[in-house]
């Protein structure tokens, strides 16, 4: 589960970014769920795959590459990821 926090002269550019990336990976072999939340000015991503490989090919597609590159100037903070499993 990535959280996004945009510098605030940057949120709406980071909106429009990650709509994009929501768009193109929900296309992605072995997505399941792909999408992004407003939440106290972040951003969280919650993302729901097939299987572990196919994570792994998704985040290493071009539009996942590019949005990591241009995130750097869109956010205060390197964003995080905390991996989450449903409960049985």
């Amino acid at each position: 589960m990535p959280v996004f926090a945009p510098k605030p002269e940057r949120a709406a550019d980071l909106r429009t970014a990650l709509r994009q990336l929501q768009q193109r990976s929900r296309q992605d072999q072995g997505c399941i769920e792909y999408s992004v939340y407003a939440s106290d000015g972040r951003f969280v991503l919650i993302e729901g795959w097939e299987s572990r490989a196919e994570l792994d090919y998704h985040n290493e597609q071009d539009h996942v590459r590019e949005f990591v590159d241009i995130s750097v100037d869109l956010l205060i903070e390197p964003f995080t990821v905390t991996p989450i499993t449903p409960l049985d």
